[in-house]
C-alpha cells in the first residue's frame, strides 16, 4: 500500500471517529435535556419504567446502527442496543443504518450485557398473525413454491412453511408437479393450526371462485357469432376444449380448418391461446361450440368457376388411404384422385404404388361440388386413353395369344397387351364340361389362344372366350341324339342329385339319382364312380336348354324287355325255377354227393336231351311211411320220369314246338 493510501484510510477513519463522537456527544445532550429539572427519584422510576416495558418473548421495532459481517446492532430503545445475527438476513438483500424493521426479543440480556434480538422470529410472528388473518376473514395470502413433497407441493409464504395438496392445485389432475417448482401463486387458507404450526393452502378454490365470476360475466355477454379469447385445456381424438372464461367450449377437428385435419393434436397445443368463434350456445346445459376456421372465408365458395371441369392444374399429396389419394390445391381445398382414376391399364392396388406424400402431381378436374366441398380428380386423364384404340384393333372374333395373369372363382384374366388384361369367364371355357373352376382347365402362368368376344372402351374391360375356338357341338346334336338312343357313356363328375357323364362328341349329360338303378339309390357314389363306363338310355332332351337326360334303369329295363321277346316269355306269364320243378323228383340220395336240386335237375335234363329219348310218363310216386326207400335208382330210370307240372318257363323249354329237340337252346339254370 502507498503510502498516499495510507493517509487517506487514515484521515477517514479519524472523519468516521470524530462523527460518532459527535453523535455520541448529542445523544448526551439529548440525554441530559429529558432528565433535566427530574428528581433522581423520577429518573429512577423512569429507568424502571423502561426495563420494564422490554419482555423477553416480546416484538418490537428496532432500528440499525452499525451493520457487520456476522452481526447487526439495532437500537431498540433499550439501555443497550440488540444484537441479530447476520445469518439472518438474506445474502441478496443489503442492510443499511437507519433501516427500520421488526424484532423478536429472545434474551433482555445476553453474555455481552445487550440484548439479543431475532428478525426471523419476528417475521414469523407477524404472518402468523397475517395468515390467521387471512384465514379468518377468507382473504387471499401469496407464495412461492419450494419443493415438492409427499402428496404435494411445500409453499413459502412470507417465510411460513405450509402444504398445497395435488388436488388443489387446479381444476384438472396436475401431472408432474415438479414443473410448478419456482412459481409464485395467490392461494386460499383453508387449514390452519398454530399449535401444530400447519398451514394447509388451496389454489383450486381460489381458481374456482375466480371462474365462477368469469362465468357469470361471460354468460352476461356471450352471443352466437362472437370472436372471444380461450385457452386450450385439453385435446381429445375428435377435438379440443377451450376456456374461454370459466366454461369449457368443444371445438370440434371438423371446425379446425378448411383442409383436412388428421389430429387436433396437428392445429392446436395445450395451453396455446387462441381466437375462436361461438357457433352454438346452450346457456342451460353451459355448453359451447366453437370454430376456428370459421374466422376466414370458405374457401369453397365458387369452387366450380375456380376449377372449371377438364382443366389440368397441380397440387400436392397431403394423404392417403386404400380407396385413393387426397391432393390439395389450395389453403382449405382439397380433391380426391380414386385408385381407378390413376392409370389407364395398371391395377393400382394402393396409391401408394403411383405417388407420394407430399409429391406435387398435376391432374385434370373431373366434378366439382362446393356443396358437399368435394373435388374428384383424375391422374391417368392427363395422358392419351389406350382403350379408345383397343376395340378397333381387336374386333370380336380375333384370336390372340397371352399369358394367363390371374384365376378366380368366376373366371380368369388373360394378358391383351401390356397392361390390359381380359377376362375369360368360367361360362367360356367349354362347350361341353360344366366348368366350376378355372383351374379345371388351366392354370395361372398358361399361354393359350382366345378369342376376343367384345371390347368395351368406357367401362374398360375385354371379355375372351376359350371355347369359341370350336364349334359349338350342341348344333350338331339334333341330329346325333334322339330320345330313345341307347349309348355308352362315362361318368365324369358325381353330385348329390346324380351323375353326369359324358357322350361320344363330349357333351355331358345328367343321369338323376332316381335313374341310376332299379333298385332305390341314396347316394349315386354307392353304385358309381368317376371314370366308369355304362350303357343309358337317353329319356329327355332339349338342344336349346342344352340339356340331355339319360337313365341306366330305362336301358336296363329295355335289356330285359329285349331278353323276353328273345327267349318267347310272354309279358306277365308265370315263371318258377328248375329246383322248383323237380325238387320232389329228385331222391334224397342225390343230395348227399353235395351238389343242389337245380344243379341235379338240371342235369337230368340235358341227359335226357341229349339221348333223344321221349321221358315217359309215370305216376306220381306216393308217398308212404312204411315204404322202404329205394337203393340208388340207376340214371335211366330217373331220366325216364315226368313231372306234371302246370305250364312253366321250364315246360316251354322241354317241350318246345319244334320236332328236333337238339336246336331248342339251352335252358337257364
Amino acid at each position: 500500500m502507498s503510502l498516499e493510501n495510507s493517509n487517506e484510510t487514515k484521515m477517514a477513519d479519524e472523519e468516521t471517529l470524530g462523527t460518532e463522537v459527535a453523535e455520541q456527544q448529542e445523544d448526551e445532550l439529548f440525554v441530559q435535556d429529558l432528565l433535566a429539572g427530574q428528581s433522581p427519584e423520577e429518573v429512577a422510576q423512569i429507568y424502571e419504567d423502561t426495563l420494564r416495558n422490554f419482555v423477553q418473548g416480546e416484538v418490537v421495532r428496532g432500528r440499525v446502527v452499525n451493520v457487520s459481517e456476522d452481526k447487526v446492532l439495532v437500537d431498540i430503545n433499550y439501555k443497550s442496543e440488540g444484537i441479530i445475527p447476520r445469518s439472518e438476513f438474506p445474502a441478496d438483500i443489503e442492510i443499511d443504518v437507519d433501516d427500520e424493521f421488526d424484532v423478536f426479543i429472545e434474551e433482555t440480556e445476553g453474555e455481552e450485557g445487550m440484548p439479543v434480538l431475532s428478525k426471523t422470529k419476528a417475521d414469523r410472528i407477524k404472518n402468523w398473525t397475517k395468515v390467521q388473518r387471512a384465514y379468518d376473514g377468507d382473504e387471499v395470502v401469496e407464495g412461492k413454491v419450494v419443493r415438492r413433497v409427499k402428496g404435494g407441493l411445500k409453499v413459502d409464504v412470507s417465510g411460513l412453511d405450509a402444504f398445497l395438496p395435488a388436488s388443489q392445485i387446479a381444476s384438472r389432475p396436475a401431472g408432474d408437479l415438479d414443473r410448478f417448482i419456482g412459481e409464485t401463486w395467490s392461494f386460499k387458507v383453508i387449514k390452519l393450526s398454530r399449535r401444530r404450526r400447519n398451514i394447509v393452502l388451496s389454489r383450486r378454490k381460489l381458481l374456482e371462485e375466480e371462474q365462477a365470476k368469469e362465468k357469470e360475466e361471460l354468460l352476461s355477454t356471450l352471443e352466437v357469432g362472437k370472436t372471444i379469447e380461450g385457452e386450450v385445456k385439453n385435446i381429445t381424438d375428435f377435438g379440443a376444449f377451450i376456456d374461454v372464461g370459466g366454461i369449457d367450449g368443444l371445438l370440434h377437428v371438423s371446425d379446425m380448418s378448411w383442409g383436412r385435419v388428421r389430429h387436433p393434436s396437428d392445429a392446436v397445443q395445450v395451453g396455446q391461446s387462441l381466437e375462436v368463434k361461438v357457433l352454438s350456445f346452450d346457456k342451460e346445459t353451459e355448453r359451447i361450440s366453437l370454430g376456428l376456421k370459421q374466422k376466414v372465408p370458405n374457401p369453397w365458395i365458387g369452387v366450380e368457376d375456380k376449377y372449371p371441369v377438364g382443366t389440368i392444374v397441380t397440387g400436392r399429396v397431403v394423404s392417403m388411404t386404400d380407396y385413393g389419394a387426397f391432393v390439395e390445391l389450395e389453403e382449405g381445398v382439397e380433391g380426391m384422385i380414386h385408385v381407378s382414376e390413376m392409370s389407364w391399364t395398371r391395377r393400382v392396388r394402393h396409391p401408394s404404388d403411383v405417388l407420394e406424400i407430399d409429391g406435387e402431381v398435376e391432374v385434370m378436374i373431373l366434378n366439382a361440388d362446393s356443396e358437399h366441398e368435394k373435388i374428384a380428380l383424375g391422374l391417368k386423364q392427363i395422358t392419351a386413353n389406350p382403350w379408345e384404340e383397343l376395340a378397333e384393333k381387336y374386333p370380336p372374333g380375333t384370336v390372340i395369344e397371352g399369358e394367363v395373369k390371374n384365376l378366380t372363382d368366376y373366371g380368369a384374366f388373360g394378358e391383351v397387351e401390356e397392361g390390359i388384361d381380359g377376362l375369360l369367364h368360367v361360362s367360356d371355357m367349354s362347350w361341353t364340361r360344366r366348368v366350376n373352376h378355372p383351374s379345371e382347365m388351366i392354370a395361372k402362368g398358361d399361354r393359350i389362344e382366345v378369342s376376343v368376344l367384345n371390347v368395351d372402351p368406357e367401362r374398360e374391360k375385354v371379355s375372351l372366350g376359350l371355347k369359341q375356338l370350336d364349334r359349338d357341338p350342341w348344333l350338331d346334336a339334333g341330329e346325333q341324339y334322339h330320345i330313345g338312343d341307347h349309348m355308352e357313356v362315362t361318368i365324369s363328375k358325381l353330385v348329390s342329385f346324380g351323375a353326369f357323364a359324358t357322350l361320344a362328341n363330349g357333351i355331358e349329360g345328367l343321369i338323376h339319382v332316381s335313374e341310376l338303378a332299379k333298385e332305390r339309390v341314396a347316394k349315386p357314389e354307392d353304385v358309381v364312380s368317376v371314370g366308369d363306363v355304362t350303357n343309358v338310355k337317353i329319356i329327355t332332351f332339349d338342344p336349346t336348354q342344352r340339356k340331355i337326360g339319360l337313365s341306366a334303369k330305362e336301358y336296363m329295363r329295355d335289356i330285359e324287355e329285349e331278353d323276353k321277346r328273345k327267349y318267347g316269355v310272354q309279358p306277365g306269364g308265370e315263371t318258377v325255377s328248375v329246383g322248383e320243378i323237380v325238387g320232389e323228383a329228385v331222391p334224397p340220395s342225390f343230395l348227399e354227393e353235395g351238389r343242389s336240386i337245380e344243379d341235379k335237375a338240371t342235369e337230368m335234363l340235358r341227359t335226357g336231351v341229349d339221348s333223344g329219348e321221349e321221358p315217359k310218363e309215370q305216376p306220381p310216386p306216393v308217398a308212404s311211411s312204411e315204404a322202404e326207400p329205394a337203393a340208388e335208382p340207376a340214371e335211366p330210370e330217373s331220366k325216364e320220369k315226368s313231372i306234371p307240372v302246370e305250364t312253366t318257363e321250364v315246360e316251354q323249354v322241354a317241350e318246345p314246338a319244334e320236332p328236333e329237340p337238339q336246336e331248342q337252346p339251352e335252358p337257364p339254370a
